[in-house]
Formats: structure tokens, C-alpha cells, sequence
């Protein structure tokens, strides 16, 4: 209950602030409606004028590890290479809230579940834009290189199968090492790294790919280009049709000088390092954050992880993993840990 307390207060507290920023901008007597809150502790709400008009406000609290200056940044770059990023509007990065362009609600998610006819050509149109960011001049950013695959491999083992013994784990990283080496050998370019369907929105009114609309995107690299075509393709949220992922591939490698070989097994490395750390991720979101909901996806994540160590490439590496199947028993003793399960 004290937990809970204090969890009120810290939300009153920061929606006093989200006022007091308001009041300094011609937002200040806008309806406020939340729109969605994500993985993150970021939370989006619209402001809607008399006059109709609107925006989103963004609230990511400093003191819980986010900062908006990434986010602003790294849009009006997307926004110069002729994609499409919000607009910043107002901004108080020392406090963490950002008045930004409303691109709608028709994120590619919504719209393919309610017609599948539509799966092709808006995953076309990601990968699309994918291609025209890659061929940009990049962006300088922090590195997606060996060091930092290999920290995030750690999650799988601290989160989803802490029970995995230390040597184990060292046998993993030595056979890991070498196939993260292997992605060195291709120029680095923007990766946004949470690029997939429920962050993509559909602008029609836009041309080429203007119409795919960015939204998740403060968190870039310069990484290996199959890392966010393995993003979408493999879509922790949403299963993906197998002819529609190598369709895509397809239409990358058509347009892109990369040699077809090389690149297949860096998109099985990569699809195998992401997914691995995404088991983490959801299995962390749970058992630290209270998200009991993600556990449900790890079932997917599992398939591609299977998927992708089915590369020659990779099998010494899938000789080193004994991880614990995601079985109902298992995927249980991960919300059984959850801190808001009424166990």
C-alpha cells in the first residue's frame, strides 16, 4: 500500500508540472486526453484546441532515466532526410516534457489488423523508408558494435533464466563474440531500434515515404542495416507473414549494394541477439515493473529465437543455450514474480 502511495503522489506531482509547462505555452487550455504510456515511463497525451486543432504532449520524467533531448534531436535529422518525425512544437528538456505534432492515430498495427490487404504495402513502405535512411549520411551516435550486443545479451540471463549457470553464460559469450565481429565488416548506418508496426503510422496524405510516420526513435545507434528490418520482420507483437519477411528482404537487398549472403546471416545474428534480449526485456517489464502482460508475447519471441539459431552460422552458438522453453508452467512463474500479481 505504501508503494502504491508513493506511485500517486509521484503521478500528482508530475502532472502539476505537465500544468505549470503548459501554462508557459498556447496549449495551456487545451483538453487533455492520455493516449498511451509504453515500455517505457513515457506517457503521451493529446491536447485538443477549441478550434480543433492538435498536438501531444510527451512526459518523460528525468528522475526515471528518460531525456527527451535524444528525441528531439534525432527528429528533425529524420525530418531533413525526408521522413516523416514529429514537429517539436515547445519544449522543456531539464524537466522532460515536449509539445509535439499529432501524426494521427492509423498506426500500421491497427490498420493491418482490420484488413490484412493492407500487410504488403505498409510493410513496403517501412522497409522503403528504412532504405532511404540507411542511404543518408548518418547521423553520429553511439554504437550498436560488439561491446554493446553483448550487454544487452545479459538480460536474457538476469531477467527470463537467471537459474542459467555462470559457465554457460561464458560459453555463450565466447561463441557469440565472433559473430558479432562478423557485423563490423559493413559500413554502420541510423538504426532506431524499436522500429516496428505499432510505431509506424500511416500518413496518405504524404508522399513516398513521408507517409510512414516515425514515432519511436530517441533510442538510435549506428548499427548493422538488417538490425530494424529484423525489428519489423520479426515483430515481438504481431506475427508476420514468412513470404511478406522475405519479400522485404528482397526489396532491401534490391536496393542496397550489400552482398545477399553476408547479410543473411547478419540478420540470423541479429535476429537472434535481439530477440534473446527482447525475452529479457518482457521477462524484466514483468517481474520489475509490474507489466504482467508482455510475458504473453514471449511465446513469439521464442519461435524467432528458434528460427534464427537454425542458421549454420549460428549453430555453435545454439549448442552453448539451454534456456527454459516458455510452457504455460514457466511463462506462470514469471507473473507469479510480477510485483502487482494478486499472488
Amino acid at each position: 500500500m505504501e508503494g502504491q502511495a508513493d506511485r500517486l503522489a509521484d503521478n500528482m506531482n508530475r502532472s502539476d508540472e505537465m500544468a505549470a509547462f503548459l501554462a508557459t505555452t498556447n496549449w495551456a487550455s487545451a483538453a487533455q486526453v492520455l493516449v498511451a504510456g509504453d515500455a517505457s515511463n513515457r506517457k503521451y497525451t493529446r491536447l485538443t484546441r477549441t478550434d480543433g486543432t492538435t498536438a501531444i504532449a510527451m512526459d518523460a520524467p528525468p528522475d526515471k532515466g528518460e531525456d527527451v533531448r535524444p528525441f528531439v534531436r534525432i527528429a528533425a535529422y529524420l525530418t531533413d532526410i525526408g521522413l516523416s518525425a514529429p514537429l517539436i512544437y515547445e519544449q522543456d528538456v531539464d524537466r522532460g516534457f515536449l509539445v509535439i505534432e499529432d501524426l494521427g492515430d492509423d498506426l500500421f498495427a491497427d490498420l493491418m489488423a482490420k484488413d490484412t490487404d493492407c500487410e504488403r504495402p505498409l510493410y513496403r513502405a517501412a522497409t522503403q523508408a528504412l532504405i532511404q535512411l540507411h542511404k543518408a549520411p548518418a547521423l553520429d551516435l553511439p554504437l550498436c558494435d560488439p561491446a554493446w550486443l553483448e550487454k544487452m545479451n545479459t538480460l536474457v540471463f538476469d531477467w527470463y533464466a537467471p537459474s542459467i549457470k555462470t559457465g554457460s553464460i561464458t560459453q555463450f559469450s565466447a561463441a557469440f563474440h565472433p559473430l558479432a565481429a562478423l557485423l563490423e565488416q559493413v559500413q554502420k548506418v541510423v538504426i532506431l531500434r524499436d522500429y516496428h508496426a505499432q510505431n509506424l503510422l500511416w500518413l496518405p496524405d504524404r508522399d513516398g515515404v513521408a507517409a510512414v510516420g516515425q514515432l519511436d526513435f530517441q533510442d538510435a545507434l549506428l548499427g548493422h542495416p538488417a538490425y530494424d528490418l529484423v525489428s519489423i520482420l520479426q515483430d515481438a507483437r504481431r506475427d508476420v507473414d514468412p513470404t511478406i519477411e522475405a519479400e522485404m528482404i528482397d526489396l532491401y537487398l534490391a536496393e542496397t549494394a550489400l552482398d545477399r549472403d553476408a547479410f543473411l546471416t547478419a540478420y540470423a545474428i541479429l535476429g537472434a541477439q535481439r530477440n534473446l534480449a527482447i525475452l529479457g526485456i518482457f521477462a524484466r517489464l514483468c517481474k520489475r515493473d509490474g507489466k504482467p502482460n508482455y510475458v504473453d508475447l514471449i511465446p513469439r519471441v521464442w519461435g524467432y529465437v528458434q528460427r534464427n539459431l537454425a542458421h549454420p552460422a549460428l549453430h555453435p552458438l545454439a549448442a552453448t543455450l539451454d534456456l527454459p522453453e516458455p510452457t504455460p508452467a514457466y511463462l506462470q512463474t514469471l507473473k507469479d514474480a510480477c510485483p502487482t500479481s494478486p499472488s
